[in-house]
Order: C-alpha cells, then sequence, then structure tokens
C-alpha cells in the first residue's frame, strides 16, 4: 500500500477534527454548535419554503436521530420552527426564523474569517484549485459509500 494512500485518512480526518474545533470556539460565545450552523446555512440557502428534515439529514450526512435532536433543541430556542409539510403527512417543512438568521449572519462572519485564515497558507493562485480538487475529493467519498464511480469532473475555467 502506498504511504498516498494510507495517509488520505488520517489526513482529512485531522483536517477536519481542527477545523471543526476551531470554528467551535469561534462561534462559542453565539451559543451554536458547527452542526446548528451548518443547518441554519443550509435552511438560508435553500427552499423559501424550507427544508424537510429528510434533507436536512442527507445535506448534514447525519443519521435522521441526531438531526431530530439537534432541530429540537434550535426550535427550543427560537432559531427554526417546523412546519407541516404541504403534501407529504409525514414530512416536516423546517424554516429559520429571524433569530437564526441573526445568528447565521453572526457565525458566518466567523466562518469567513476562519476561512480565509485556514486558506492564506497557500499561495492565493493554488488556493480555488485546492477548493476544486476537494470538492472532487469529498464526492469521491460519497461514491464509495454506495461503491458506484465517482463523477469525473473537468476543471473549472477561471474567470
Amino acid at each position: 500500500m502506498s504511504a498516498e494512500i494510507r495517509r488520505l485518512p488520517p489526513l482529512l480526518r485531522r483536517a477536519w477534527y481542527s477545523l471543526n474545533q476551531a470554528f467551535r470556539q469561534r462561534i462559542a460565545h453565539l451559543g451554536i454548535t458547527p452542526d446548528q450552523f451548518s443547518i441554519l446555512r443550509w435552511l438560508h440557502e435553500g427552499d423559501s419554503r424550507g427544508l424537510t428534515q429528510r434533507t436536512i439529514t442527507d445535506l448534514m450526512a447525519s443519521d435522521p436521530n441526531t438531526i431530530t435532536s439537534t432541530l429540537q433543541r434550535m426550535e427550543k430556542v427560537g432559531l427554526i420552527s417546523r412546519h407541516a409539510h404541504e403534501s407529504d403527512k409525514r414530512a416536516h417543512r423546517v424554516r429559520v426564523e429571524k433569530q437564526g438568521l441573526q445568528m447565521f449572519q453572526s457565525a458566518l462572519k466567523e466562518a469567513l474569517e476562519l476561512q480565509s485564515h485556514i486558506l492564506a497558507v497557500l499561495p492565493p493562485e493554488r488556493r480555488e484549485n485546492f477548493l476544486q480538487d476537494l470538492e472532487i475529493i469529498a464526492d469521491s467519498c460519497v461514491a464509495a459509500t454506495t461503491r458506484t464511480e465517482p463523477t469525473k469532473r473537468a476543471p473549472k475555467k477561471k474567470t
């Protein structure tokens, strides 16, 4: 087994864990977690009618019980609300509330500052390619869970 292959999992784990901890520290004063920030981001960027809990579970690459518990805590403090789905009696739509949007915007500022700080270790001309390559790796990891071939992406042209 090549050193290259042996290194991927620990490097991805170390990068994710460290990034998550750094972000957790930066947003601790807001009283939310990185996962709650991610949910607020998905809701902010998603369908204005709200997202189903199933969609949020899929976007978060998490299990339904964890997402349900997280959403309950977020609803309790007024960040989100849950409403009956208009056509699926078993589903609920989750919507970001005004307080949640304000929290998201405050945390987004921290997230962007952290991202700039982290990416500053790379020369500016390498940053976009690094992010594109990381997206390809992430897609390949997702494909590996279903044992399908990852989609081959053409490099994005710089404009």
